[in-house]
């Protein structure tokens, strides 16, 4: 009997080699002296001071378990956000979260939806679990309500909304949302994706707390890696009923969170003044970074985060990849999309106000 190379080594079960592994954005300019990384989202203002001071002190006691409930930290977000610690549970990033629901509500033969343009690692996420991901059509770059209720069938477990999204920084009002839940079956777990809510400044918005707290098949999940600036300690949370909360501990891995993540994560949540400081500043720059690169003849995604989704010409020498492959070349790096359907556009991080006006004057070499 001949033996195959299959034969002679562990095979990944069915289905994992046909997930496509997540790229991050770029981080490197080579050749260039002086870098400016716009292509993860990342605060420009940094972290807390007062993290940075609880991070320092978590170093003197690293012989010792962190807390497995990470209690500090349930208890600061609990306090700051007015809920129930033990409706909330945390997570190495709200990615981990994500991943954590797919494998408890998850089996092969499910469902599970996600928006056309919205995060990648959803899809990950479901077929890791063995379930199908479908695709609900988005309408001008948005999550469209009647399209995902049309996706839903007898299978469906399971539907993510970012809101609002990645890379498009549109949101759905809250009415919508409220919308969709009504349109859904009890059974189905609505997810709300809250990673940008921090920075929405609109009043028909509402990252979902008033959902979880009044049904039984919603859960928000929130970041640490945005606002907060704390993107290198991977530090989530999600506020769930009860029985989605125990249902996941059973799985969560007992000590997911490091004690430098605990303490950093209490301390900066509960330093209002920063979070309000980070609010200003993209208050300032966001809505300055649109036109002038509207003005410069490019399409922007009306966007409520902290990033925009810059659309270029149907010009081969005008394209995104031109875009990108110069602006590198001048040290700005900018996020390619093509793998979120956007092939000809860049999502462009709100950055220093060096970075914002260096890379539209950048830009407007590039476009002459």
């Amino acid at each position: 009997m001949t033996s195959t190379l299959k034969d002679m080594r562990p095979t990944p079960k069915a289905g994992v080699l046909d997930i496509a592994a997540y790229v991050p954005g770029k981080e490197h300019a080579p050749g260039v002296a002086k870098v400016y990384k716009l292509s993860s989202n990342e605060t420009p203002l940094g972290a807390s001071k007062h993290a940075i001071d609880a991070y320092r002190a978590a170093a003197e006691r690293l012989e010792i378990y962190p807390d497995g409930q990470a209690t500090a930290l349930k208890k600061a977000i609990a306090d700051v956000h007015g809920l129930n610690a033990d409706n909330i549970l945390c997570g190495n990033g709200s990615d981990e979260l994500l991943g954590l629901l797919c494998q408890t509500y998850l089996s092969p033969g499910d469902e599970a939806i996600y928006t056309e343009h919205g995060f990648m690692v959803y899809k990950i996420y479901i077929m890791a679990a063995g379930a199908t991901p479908v695709v609900a059509k988005e309408d001008h770059e948005r999550a469209e309500v009647d399209s995902i209720l049309s996706a839903v069938t007898a299978r469906t477990k399971v539907v993510f909304l970012a809101n609002p999204n990645n890379p498009t920084g549109t949101y759905l009002p809250f009415e919508e949302v409220r919308r969709l839940h009504a349109g859904l079956p009890k059974n189905v777990l609505l997810v709300l994706d809250a990673a940008y809510a921090e920075y929405v400044r609109r009043n028909d918005y509402e990252a979902g707390v008033e959902l979880v707290s009044s049904f039984e098949n919603v859960v928000m999940t929130r970041t640490f890696s945005k606002i907060h600036g704390l993107a290198a300690l991977r530090i989530g949370w999600m506020f769930a009923p009860a029985h989605v909360i125990d249902a996941v501990n059973r799985i969560r891995g007992p000590f997911n969170l490091n004690s430098a993540a605990i303490v950093a994560g209490a301390a900066a949540i509960r330093d209002r003044a920063h979070v309000d400081q980070a609010v200003a500043f993209n208050e300032k720059w966001l809505p300055w970074l649109a036109e002038q690169l509207t003005a410069l003849g490019l399409r922007v995604t009306p966007s409520v985060g902290n990033f925009v989704l810059v659309h270029f010409p149907d010009n081969a020498a005008k394209s995104a990849e031109k875009a990108d492959a110069y602006l590198t070349g001048k040290g700005y790096i900018l996020r390619r999309v093509t793998g979120y359907g956007f092939p000809n556009a860049l999502r462009l991080t709100i950055g220093s106000e060096e970075a914002n006006r260096g890379v539209v004057a950048a830009l407007s070499e590039f476009l002459k």
